[in-house]
């Protein structure tokens, strides 16, 4: 096939896995050729892009984790090699469980074929998996939230597919998961229980690094979303002025810092409105 014409290709040294010492060759996106037309930037930093009528849909998220067709093991690619003895006999122990996780959410996959959105989808599954055993050098929390949202995204593109399979809880699943997550690393951040360096690109989404503001915002974003899900009305506000704090520095920083991209100041100030009428309601409530 002419490669003007392909998403994607096969890198030419293998990978071998050091869970199971399998070798596979990681598929990487082409990039370029107008492969990606920028539709839109969500609320929660993900780019959207067109359907292009030369290649369809694309999902440049798909492609980002390393996962081992053998034992399903997955990181991202600087993460995977990088495994010590215990973390590996983990993650042996496990394998039954990420296949078995593969096989009741998406039935047969093969992860030897050509990404699509159910691969992409089952590999942020088996990340926030696999990272639970990681140790903190790797940035693991930071990892497992990262993943937990773009999961979230991409179960959310599926239950738009497949409207009759359980995607739909899946990504409310993940999205809250990705919320407990965002809140674990604003405090590691701040206390330095996991290296910041280690997160790499910060995200959330693949086609920009949003760093530590994009970290405070998204936190926001998810809290506003599903933190006010919460039952109990007392956590709720707590959560809820928690973000109002990292949020007002977000700010405040921001008109400082020419540094701080405008759009997501705009859309700090509109998070923060959106919270204040949330509180007022709250304490009204409370009050009545």
């Amino acid at each position: 096939m002419d490669d003007s014409k392909k998403i994607s290709f096969r890198q030419k040294n293998a990978t071998l896995c050091p869970v199971c010492r399998n070798e596979f060759f990681r598929e990487e996106m082409f990039t370029g050729g107008g492969r990606l037309i920028v539709e839109k930037l969500t609320d929660e930093l993900r780019r959207v892009y067109k359907e292009s009528k030369k290649f369809g849909k694309i999902y440049p998220l798909v492609y980002l984790l390393n996962v081992c067709p053998n034992c399903l093991f997955t990181a991202y690619p600087k993460d995977f090699s990088e495994v010590t003895d215990a973390e590996i006999s983990k993650l042996q122990e496990m394998r039954p469980v990420r296949m078995n996780a593969v096989n009741k959410f998406f039935g047969e996959l093969d992860f030897k074929a050509d990404r699509n959105l159910m691969l992409g989808a089952a590999s942020y599954m088996l990340a926030v998996d696999c990272y639970n055993v990681r140790r903190k050098n790797v940035a693991p929390t930071f990892k497992k939230a990262v993943s937990s949202l773009r999961g979230a995204w991409l179960f959310s593109d599926l239950a738009n597919e497949y409207p009759d399979l359980p995607y739909k809880k899946m990504s409310l699943f993940f999205y809250k998961k990705a919320h407990e997550y965002y809140l674990q690393v604003i405090e590691l951040l701040q206390n330095g229980n996991e290296p910041a360096d280690a997160a790499g690109n910060m995200g959330p989404d693949a086609d920009k690094n949003w760093g530590y503001e994009g970290i405070l915002y998204v936190m926001a974003v998810l809290t506003l979303k599903f933190g006010s899900r919460e039952k109990d009305v007392d956590k709720k506000i707590e959560h809820f002025n928690t973000c109002k704090k990292y949020l007002s520095r977000l700010f405040g920083a921001g008109k400082s810092s020419k540094a701080t991209p405008s759009d997501l100041l705009d859309k700090t100030r509109d998070l923060y409105d959106k919270i204040n009428e949330s509180l007022a309601q709250w304490e009204a409530e409370k009050n009545s």
